[in-house]
């Protein structure tokens, strides 16, 4: 498995676009593994995070979406930009399978695990187990972000930061979830989000 060769054709056109009209700031773009399988993991704030992704690394990023969304014209846009679709009505195995062969390639698979974008009071909402599943099935490195601030045109825009990539060490899943959301909402609140803390 490959890369989507339409995926490294819009990049430069969607990056340029993309920090050009909302002005975003990047942190920790060190932190982000050059050739490893990889997990990228944090908050949702809003439809253009997946294009704050694209637009951080030239990593190609396979995002998992909602089923549907592949309807007439939209499905050939998201099929060639490698993005997966996840049936939320059911569990769906076959998603995590396409997810486990992006990985064992060591290709890259984003994921919001709050599952939607957060318009709660709540710093995050809890995460589902997907990504930390998939990188515990793949040995892969998990790389936790978190974003903040506005999508505002022309003007300074939302900050996105990065923490360390990690291996899962442990066999207790639920523990490995938690772990992840202290690290996004820690990276949250050095960024200066207000909402409040989780339960």
């Amino acid at each position: 498995m490959k890369d989507p060769i339409f995926y490294k054709i819009v990049r430069p056109i969607i990056t340029g676009l993309f920090r050009f009209v909302y002005k975003p700031t990047y942190i920790g773009l060190e932190n982000i593994p050059k050739n490893q399988s990889l997990v990228i993991a944090g908050n949702h704030t809003n439809n253009l995070d997946c294009l704050l992704l694209i637009s951080s690394t030239k990593r190609c990023i396979h995002f998992m979406g909602k089923h549907t969304l592949f309807k007439g014209i939209k499905k050939y846009l998201f099929t060639s930009m490698g993005v997966i679709p996840v049936n939320r009505t059911i569990k769906d195995k076959n998603c995590m399978i396409e997810a486990r062969k992006v990985l064992n390639n060591n290709l890259v698979i984003g994921i919001f695990p709050e599952g939607t974008i957060n318009r709660t009071n709540d710093i995050i909402m809890p995460f589902k187990m997907g990504a930390i599943k998939l990188a515990f099935d793949t040995d892969s490195y998990i790389l936790p972000f978190s974003i903040t601030g506005k999508y505002k045109m022309f003007k300074k825009g939302p900050t996105i930061e990065f923490g360390a990539p990690y291996v899962i060490s442990g066999n207790d899943l639920d523990i490995e979830k938690e772990k992840l959301e202290q690290i996004v909402i820690e990276l949250l609140q050095k960024n200066g989000e207000n909402k409040n803390e989780i339960n």
